[in-house]
């Protein structure tokens, strides 16, 4: 039910009851009758109040719809939206102005609510945590003291990856084992197994864990199928999220027919084959620069040894030069 359902449905609850305060002083009503008819108010106005939820997908934002056009002739007043009994947001107004503002997880309203009406809660993100969570809005002011204006729950989901669906052959007679895994959607899924498109696989054949994860809560899926089945048979293994509207298929061709490697071998051997690439290159460069650098020390090193021959021959010379010339004697 929407918020403008509830907001005609609060409308005509309350013309209803001054309708009967106008009409029912005239006249007696027998006590049977009146137990009905406070019954049936009673029922209509819990229906006026029935929770409206909300579809959120985790990581994105979120907006908690709540109209109140009554707001709209307060001055000054307080509100809180509440999760639970955890209060998300604390507004204070004045003169329809917002003075002073305390929210949670960076959940805000609207900035000209007290001239629109518009108490909308809008959160940035949402979290598997809050799944099936009711989040409320209440008033505090001189008129009313925290009275009860929205309260809309809070349903939350998330995809799954595609399954990865591996396949152990075995052999002759004996049974094949098949793992079909999946992980990072909310909440729990249902997972089907399919033999040849059509058949279900036999009872107690099908081992299926699902765990939460703790810090995010969001769910990883592994199922297990273990049974005996020509080579040439096709399984295939189904993750079906009814809240996301999502049902996702992952095939596994039997041996016979039209092999196929499953996508993490492949992508596995992908992976492998771009790895060895970039090593190789990496390798051949850094071959290729070591034979530079010890080509430029070969060249640095006979340089040095050429200038050192050199000045050993011009001492050489100097030395024999010397010795060659007559020595000076006293007569």
């Amino acid at each position: 039910m929407s918020w403008f359902s509830t907001l005609k449905r609060i409308i005509f609850l309350e013309s209803f009851c001054v309708l009967c305060a106008q009409t029912c002083p005239q006249r007696t009503m027998p006590v049977p009758l009146w137990r009905t008819g406070l019954l049936l108010c009673c029922l209509c106005f819990c229906a006026s109040l029935e929770e409206e939820c909300v579809f959120g997908i985790v990581g994105q934002p979120v907006s908690l719809p709540c109209l109140y056009p009554k707001l709209l002739t307060f001055v000054n007043f307080s509100i809180e939206w509440r999760r639970d009994d955890e209060v998300v947001l604390r507004s204070v107004w004045k003169n329809n102005s917002n003075v002073e503002e305390l929210s949670v997880n960076s959940a805000t309203i609207s900035a000209d609510a007290a001239r629109t009406g518009n108490f909308s809660l809008e959160l940035p993100t949402v979290y598997p945590k809050e799944h099936n969570m009711s989040y409320s809005l209440f008033i505090i002011s001189e008129e009313n003291q925290s009275a009860a204006l929205c309260t809309v729950c809070l349903r939350i989901a998330a995809s799954f990856s595609s399954p990865l669906l591996l396949r152990e052959e075995a052999a002759q007679g004996e049974e094949t084992v098949f793992l079909c895994h999946s992980s990072g959607g909310f909440p729990e899924p249902a997972v089907h197994w399919r033999i040849n498109h059509t058949n279900e696989p036999p009872e107690g054949s099908v081992r299926t864990l699902a765990l939460s994860l703790p810090d995010s809560h969001l769910y990883n899926i592994t199922s297990h199928l273990k049974v005996n089945i020509p080579k040439e048979s096709m399984v295939s293994c189904t993750i079906e999220n009814l809240s996301m509207n999502e049902t996702l298929t992952s095939t596994s061709y039997g041996v016979g027919v039209s092999p196929v490697v499953s996508r993490a071998s492949e992508a596995m051997w992908i992976f492998s084959t771009g790895l060895c690439a970039v090593v190789g290159v990496m390798v051949v460069a850094g071959v290729a620069y070591q034979i530079h650098l010890d080509r430029i020390s070969k060249r640095k090193k006979r340089e040095h040894q050429q200038a050192d021959r050199g000045y050993k021959r011009r001492n050489l010379f100097k030395e024999e030069t010397e010795a060659m010339k007559p020595k000076e004697t006293d007569v």
